[in-house]
């Protein structure tokens, strides 16, 4: 497996600026085509207005997103016009409501989506739901970049997040690209369980696959001495310098983890550099 086309998706010049390098970057390594969607959302609530007033206001709110997307366009477009890569740029508009069927729809024929980190100070709902509408509908993995941060020129260091579960395996699979190009691979096991079948060499068995795929990689037990698993993540991925983390996403539900926190949410939430994501 490789990348082939690589798809980023723009709502905005401020945040998506980082994404959109990283996408050109990925593509550029990788030679794939870079496929951005610059999307025009409607974030109106219809139900809320007077009578009589909602098709007017939809109307409006449909404009006003067109518009948005036509600006985003023209963005995307004067920003990659000076580079070789092969790529698109097309606008598109969506309602709140439609927005997981409008993004899986094209997210589902890309092999990589790059996304900016979707919470922090400024970040609407669409945000979180874009990145969600990649994994969960689209099916596919998404690469969510940091505030501020750049993608290497060249991959070296990897940490892999592993805990048996079945999204971990999925976010490795999909994530070979990234660990083929690696020199340096971790694999890190927090805490692992006393009674699992991979109680007496954890992480092994995901050693093994990825050596038959020309990977070396070497195996991080750590103990929980933290409360939260993304701190301990981090704070490895410190240590190894790593230039990026893969790891499953949502091993619990959405709405648990929108609730109470997560894994994957608290590492969206405070990682230093980017995360590939897979369920």
């Amino acid at each position: 497996m490789d990348y082939r086309t690589v798809t980023t998706i723009v709502t905005d010049t401020k945040y998506s600026h980082v994404s959109l390098e990283a996408a050109k970057a990925i593509a550029t390594q990788h030679d794939a085509h870079l496929d951005v969607m610059c999307l025009g959302i409607d974030r109106s609530q219809q139900g809320f207005y007077y009578a009589g007033a909602s098709a007017m206001v939809v109307q409006d709110n449909l404009a006003q997103a067109r518009d948005d997307a036509m600006e985003l366009e023209a963005w995307a477009r004067n920003f990659l016009a000076p580079h070789p890569l092969p790529w698109s740029a097309s606008a598109m508009t969506a309602q709140m409501v439609a927005l997981n069927g409008a993004i899986a729809h094209r997210a589902r024929f890309a092999d990589l989506v790059v996304m900016p980190r979707p919470y922090g100070t400024g970040r609407d709902h669409d945000a979180e739901a874009i990145v969600e509408a990649a994994l969960f509908d689209g099916n596919v993995p998404v690469l969510v970049m940091p505030d501020d941060a750049t993608y290497p020129n060249t991959v070296k260091n990897v940490v892999v997040a592993w805990n048996e579960s079945a999204e971990a395996l999925r976010a490795v699979r999909q994530g070979l690209p990234f660990l083929k190009q690696a020199e340096n691979v971790s694999i890190a096991v927090i805490d692992p369980p006393q009674h699992g079948p991979e109680r007496s060499d954890p992480g092994g068995a995901l050693s093994q696959l990825l050596a038959r795929h020309g990977v070396r990689a070497e195996v991080s037990v750590l103990a929980k001495t933290m409360p939260r698993i993304s701190d301990i993540l981090n704070r490895h991925a410190r240590d190894r310098e790593a230039d990026m983390v893969i790891m499953g996403a949502y091993g619990h539900s959405r709405f648990r983890e929108s609730i109470l926190g997560g894994a994957t949410r608290h590492m969206l939430e405070v990682a230093e550099v980017p995360i590939v994501l897979a369920h």
